[in-house]
């Protein structure tokens, strides 16, 4: 026999869920980036927050943890929501975190370089953390461009403390600009990088997010809502949807010469890997990096393929270091669904090992 249709109060119900997770997706943001945390140093725009340690001291790992993402999002990524946040599940595991928020520049800021980011934000940051942990030692993670400021800090710093390193997403190698989107879009035949940066100082947020979103054009301007729309009455779905779209959407800018630096010396001219990038007058040379070092590879990834870091290791002078390839993309594999279950226990369990 057929099923028997919805009787009229639960169908009033199921559109009424509907509807009010429809307003409220398309009328609000998403409360993200919760985790109890306190500003500990800032400078300029950026801020050093230490999070709220969830375990007791005699629990927790005695070396610290820098968390670093990109120039050109939120760091909230890293602390989506209560349930899928890559900071919650840390703090839980014990470690005492860190994370260094870059900011949003501004016009003002269209002469700051990765130099800048490299030599002298990041070690002022970390000189803080050290005082406030009371460690001499430190691990640091980077994510996407945090990945690279992280690789050029550890190879031009080796000294100062860096145990572990873990390079999630890094675009460090252009060799292969057949297999990386961006490249074509990046090059100069293509793109007016002069023009662009006299007309707004800054590289803008909706350009760079634009460039993004048309890696893959059906699923971004498409799918996603198309996905939305068929599970309104899953209001699980939908808080999840509603993060991550409150995420995307609040793209900011990218300082000027720093965006300037990574078109003309990482993806027109791949100095780093050939051995020629100069940093603020200091030649990089990755040989020089000590730090034990854990690469990690979305095998799904367009915006950083994994040939842009897969072959990295055997250029680093460190004798501890691993890949970690996982399925996903970009920014599945820290803060997609399946995250919890497969990419974090792995980067945990590899950084437990070298926490004490």
């Amino acid at each position: 026999m057929p099923a028997a249709a919805p009787s009229t109060p639960g169908l009033l119900d199921l559109l009424a869920t509907m509807a009010s997770n429809l307003v409220k997706v398309t009328t609000t943001k998403a409360p993200i980036g919760q985790t109890p945390r306190q500003a500990i140093w800032t400078l300029n725009k950026a801020t050093l927050y230490r999070y709220t340690p969830m375990v007791p001291a005699e629990q927790r790992h005695p070396v610290p943890l820098l968390l670093v993402f990109a120039l050109m999002n939120k760091s909230s990524i890293m602390d989506l929501r209560p349930g899928n946040s890559f900071v919650e599940y840390m703090l839980q595991k014990g470690y005492d975190l860190y994370l260094l928020d870059w900011g949003t520049p501004g016009p003002e800021d269209s002469q700051t370089s990765l130099g800048d980011y490299a030599l002298e934000y990041l070690p002022r940051a970390i000189r803080k953390l050290k005082t406030v942990s009371g460690s001499e030692t430190f691990n640091l993670l980077g994510w996407c461009i945090g990945a690279m400021l992280a690789t050029l800090y550890a190879s031009l710093r080796p000294t100062e403390g860096l145990k572990s390193l873990v390079l999630l997403t890094a675009p460090l190698d252009f060799t292969e600009k057949e297999k990386i989107p961006f490249a074509s879009m990046a090059s100069a035949e293509h793109f007016d990088l002069d023009r662009v940066l006299q007309a707004n100082g800054n590289m803008p947020a909706g350009l760079i997010d634009y460039g993004a979103k048309m890696l893959k054009p059906v699923e971004n301007f498409v799918g996603s809502y198309s996905r939305l729309f068929d599970n309104l009455d899953n209001d699980k779905i939908v808080d999840s949807w509603h993060a991550m779209n409150t995420w995307v959407s609040d793209a900011i800018p990218l300082a000027g010469a720093a965006f300037r630096q990574f078109i003309v010396d990482f993806y027109r001219g791949n100095k780093l890997v050939k051995g020629s990038l100069v940093i603020r007058g200091e030649k990089v040379d990755l040989g020089q990096l000590r730090a034990s070092v854990l690469d990690v590879i979305g095998e799904d990834d367009q915006i950083t393929p994994p040939c842009q870091s897969e072959n990295i290791l055997e250029k680093l002078g460190s004798s501890d270091k691993q890949i970690l390839r996982v399925p996903g993309g970009h920014i599945g594999i820290m803060a997609g669904s399946a995250a919890a279950k497969g990419t974090w226990p792995k980067v945990e369990a590899w950084l437990a090992q070298r926490s004490s």
